[in-house]
């Protein structure tokens, strides 16, 4: 399906009114584009030289002879570069009115010039308007006669002399009303170059074989009549169409309506248009909702439809509200469609190629033991080399480096905060294997996400630790990571994250357990039973309050010990 121009220029004065009344010609068929891939077209009358196109302040829309739409629109007739003075009874140009209906013709006389002295413009002359249907040759020859009288009888008058101004690139984008964009001719900086630019065309008909009628007849709707008609079936094609010719205000309603409709199950699809169309704002609603419902997002029959890139920029987020063993899943199921249109066998070794980049964006180190060997270690997408490093993570301490992000992801959205409960610094905790446990509740909904922990005295130093959040009075894990961290020696604190965050509910006891393997470390001393933190754009105060945990805590307490900071979400 292809839309074709045919240019006309029109008369400004009449422009608006004629067009209306185009518009209600077909619209139906043009909103349809006929369904035997009829085209949309510009009629465009017989043209003289570059600059010198006989205008017309006719419009309307008829069948192309092709089968297509022909639809007439137009600007301001010009002459070496500058807009023809408006003739008319004020200026002295009463006849002119009747040269309009003169039919054109190829053997049209040329246009008569404007004179310096201020003699008759040859303007008016030459106004033809384009037939719908063929006229009879001694209609023509009469309203040609009359038109030639009237002009020969117009006075001589200074408003015929042209004004120069110098061009504004885009004008049209600056004006977002069609009252403005009919005080200035036409509204696109695309239409004003094709027809009036210095690299004007000279053909009747210019062929649009990228653009859909429906959407064709939709630009056009905007530009002379204010109306916004967009759809479901039609908005992406109206949004290309307004941003190939220059329409700005057509791709915020397009934009806007996207917005409105953007859901988790069409959420992919929209965010491939936005990368494409360069809408980044667009993008980044696209990439928050599938944050927030990334299940039903990747479920969504249009997911495995995406590129690569759009599937790089999603797994490349740390803030995917899903665990990393079924995002592998989708994205092998997005390697099958891939492979498929690349007309390749679904082996393991080709979705591995189709996969590229997206494959080392999987953080496999996050998944638990038991999640991989069931899936990415029996899939063949994996070489045994990673297979192998990716288990010795998983089992032994201390861990080998693998070639896969072991960050965690958060889905939560906001600020990262967190609280100290000691005061002071000081030397030598020791760890035989027992835990450090601090109980602990919270006024507010928070999500836990990491633990800071005291490093060694003795310099650099490799730890291993498993941190973990028990709900106290049903003795269950609610999160934990068997992990490792790198101190320097100093007396500062060293995050340790848990692989996914912990929902910690208001008025509830935890156990905040961490388990350590390595030297003696700092550890805190006059610890506070309550620590209070306040946003400080909100001013929002989540209040923590400490207790001594029952049992075998390595010595921690509420004055001493280890677990010195919270890393959490509101």
């Amino acid at each position: 399906m292809q839309a074709v121009i045919r240019p006309v220029f029109l008369v400004m004065r009449c422009c608006v009114c004629l067009f209306t009344q185009s518009l209600q010609c077909s619209p139906s068929k043009m909103a349809a584009g006929e369904s035997n891939s009829r085209s949309s077209c510009l009629n465009l009358s017989n043209s003289g030289a570059l600059g010198n196109l006989p205008p017309s302040n006719s419009a309307h829309s008829s069948p192309a002879s092709n089968g297509g739409v022909v639809v007439a629109a137009g600007g301001m007739n010009r002459g070496a570069g500058n807009a023809n003075p408006r003739t008319g009874p004020e200026n002295g140009g009463g006849g002119a009115e009747s040269a309009v209906r003169s039919t054109p013709s190829a053997h049209n006389p040329p246009r008569q010039s404007v004179c310096p002295s201020g003699a008759t413009s040859g303007a008016a002359s030459n106004m033809t308007a384009t037939p719908s249907s063929s006229s009879s040759t001694s209609s023509s020859s009469s309203a040609s006669s009359d038109a030639s009288a009237a002009v020969a009888s117009l006075p001589s008058s200074p408003a015929s002399v042209l004004v120069y101004r110098e061009p504004v690139y885009n004008w049209q984008a600056t004006k977002s009303t069609v009252k403005e964009r009919f005080a200035l001719a036409v509204g696109s900086a695309v239409f004003d170059a094709m027809f009036n630019g210095g690299m004007a065309t000279t053909s009747t008909e210019i062929e649009l074989p990228d653009v859909e009628p429906a959407a064709f007849l939709a630009l056009l709707k905007f530009l002379y009549s204010d109306e916004v008609q967009i759809g479901p079936e039609t908005v992406m094609t109206t949004l290309y169409s307004a941003k190939k010719y220059a329409v700005p205000a057509l791709e915020a309603h397009c934009v806007e309506f996207l917005k409105k409709n953007l859901r988790a199950d069409n959420a992919f699809m929209l965010l491939t248009q936005a990368r494409l169309f360069d809408e980044p704002q667009l993008a980044s609603l696209c990439l928050e909702n599938i944050d927030k419902n990334t299940a039903d997002a990747l479920a969504a029959e249009g997911f495995t439809d995406v590129d690569l890139d759009t599937l790089v920029a999603v797994l490349e987020r740390d803030t995917l509200g899903l665990r990393e063993v079924r995002l592998f899943g989708a994205a092998v199921r997005w390697a099958e469609a891939e492979a498929q249109r690349q007309q390749l066998q679904p082996t393991p070794e080709n979705k591995r190629r189709v996969l590229g980049k997206a494959l080392s964006l999987i953080r496999f180190p996050l998944m638990t033991i038991e999640e991989f060997a069931a899936g990415p270690a029996q899939s063949g997408i994996l070489t045994d080399r990673e297979v192998v490093s990716l288990f010795l993570h998983f089992t032994v301490n201390p861990k080998p480096h693998v070639e896969f992000i072991d960050r965690p992801r958060c889905c939560l959205r906001g600020k990262e905060c967190s609280i100290t409960r000691f005061s002071q610094v000081e030397s030598r905790w020791g760890y035989s294997g027992t835990s450090d446990r601090i109980r602990f509740s919270v006024n507010r909904r928070i999500f836990v996400v990491g633990f800071g922990l005291y490093g060694s005295i003795h310099g650099p130093t490799d730890y291993q630790v498993n941190i973990q959040i028990i709900h106290t009075d049903s003795n269950t894990v609610l999160g934990q990571n068997d992990t490792g961290f790198s101190c320097d020696g100093t007396a500062s604190t060293f995050r340790v994250m848990f692989k996914e965050p912990v929902e910690i509910l208001p008025s509830v006891n935890y156990i905040a357990c961490a388990t350590l393997k390595g030297p003696d470390s700092h550890y805190g001393t006059k610890g506070m039973r309550k620590v209070t933190h306040e946003a400080p754009a909100t001013g929002t105060k989540t209040c923590f309050t400490f207790c001594y945990a029952a049992g075998n805590n390595n010595g921690t307490s509420v004055e001493d010990g280890q677990i010195p900071e919270v890393i959490f979400y509101t």
